[in-house]
């Protein structure tokens, strides 16, 4: 029992200081490439921080843990939009001015209306991973369009500051991209058999394992990205983190677990997960499109209340776990 312990937090620690590596690495990169900052900040920052969640969901599929992949995937969803945003609301309220985010709210919706439709008869097939992944590819290449518009969005103006701030020479952006890239495979890998060890030992399914530590812990760089942005005032970058990442969840993440490994779906995960996470991207896009002269907008309260709706929903996992046994 201590071995997985021990791989489970080590791997959580290594696979955050790899995750922001690789963000970072990743963004001056492109930026050196010609990549314009709106552009990195709708693909590359949403992609990075998604790496741990899709890098873990893709050895869980492949070791014949499908509900590790799954929970993994939604829960980061449910934990992004109530954890991370309800937390980011708290400190700083989030205003929504860029165009690019109140376009991408509507998206982030259906794809995760597809998600579930696809998911109703219980199974994750090789179609139903190609059709989420051939989505993917629609949404970037509508996101490289987006990109080519004059830099003025809000965001851009954010995510340029951002890379000025933490500039880095060609060849180390590079060696950060790389390294962090290696560690991300290696601590996903200690992490996944820690989790399922700890998982066996206490008889606690693999779906709940990934509903809970490791989506908390794969959700972490998103954490630490939106809490830095908040406190700077960046509050587009916030926002854009749990969009992005959300939205490479639900396609790539999901797409790529089931392309690698068919996926049964537990009906818990249909009545409780993907009802949690429709209804709290829904209120997102509500809150954050603005509507009869509303500006879109998480304020306080409104982050106090997704808040609590995470809690509510930890009780329900952990309430259905000891009914369990």
């Amino acid at each position: 029992m201590l071995w997985p312990l021990v791989a489970v937090i080590g791997g959580l620690l290594l696979l955050l200081w790899s995750a922001d590596r690789f963000v970072e690495g990743a963004a001056m990169t492109a930026r050196y490439a010609g990549m314009s900052p709106l552009l990195i900040g709708m693909l590359i920052v949403g992609f990075g921080t998604s790496a741990p969640e899709m890098v873990v969901s893709a050895f869980s599929a492949a070791q014949g843990n499908p509900g590790l992949a799954l929970g993994n995937a939604f829960g980061s969803n449910i934990a992004n939009i109530a954890l991370i945003l309800g937390v980011t609301a708290i400190i700083s309220p989030i205003p929504v001015r860029s165009r690019v985010l109140r376009k991408e709210l509507p998206v982030c919706m259906g794809v995760t209306v597809l998600a579930v439709l696809l998911l109703l008869d219980g199974h994750l097939s090789r179609l139903d991973a190609g059709v989420l992944l051939a989505v993917f590819s629609v949404l970037m290449f509508w996101s490289l369009c987006q990109g080519r518009q004059p830099d003025s969005d809000p965001l851009a103006l954010e995510v340029d500051q951002e890379l000025r701030t933490h500039a880095l020479s060609r060849n180390g952006a590079l060696a950060w991209l790389l390294l962090g890239l290696l560690l991300l495979i290696v601590s996903s890998r200690v992490l996944v058999w820690g989790a399922v060890a700890i998982a066996q030992t206490f008889g606690v399914s693999d779906l709940v394992i990934g509903l809970t530590v490791v989506a908390i812990g794969t959700s972490l760089p998103e954490l630490a990205s939106s809490l830095a942005a908040a406190r700077k005032g960046e509050h587009e970058i916030a926002l854009g983190n749990v969009l992005g990442s959300n939205l490479f969840n639900t396609l790539a993440v999901v797409g790529i677990a089931g392309a690698i490994q068919p996926l049964t779906v537990a009906k818990e995960v249909l009545t409780r997960d993907c009802l949690v996470m429709s209804l709290l991207t829904l209120s997102l896009f509500i809150l954050g499109y603005g509507f009869r002269g509303r500006p879109g907008r998480i304020n306080r309260l409104e982050g106090l209340m997704l808040l609590l709706c995470y809690l509510i929903y930890s009780g329900w996992v952990a309430s259905s776990v000891l009914s369990g046994r």
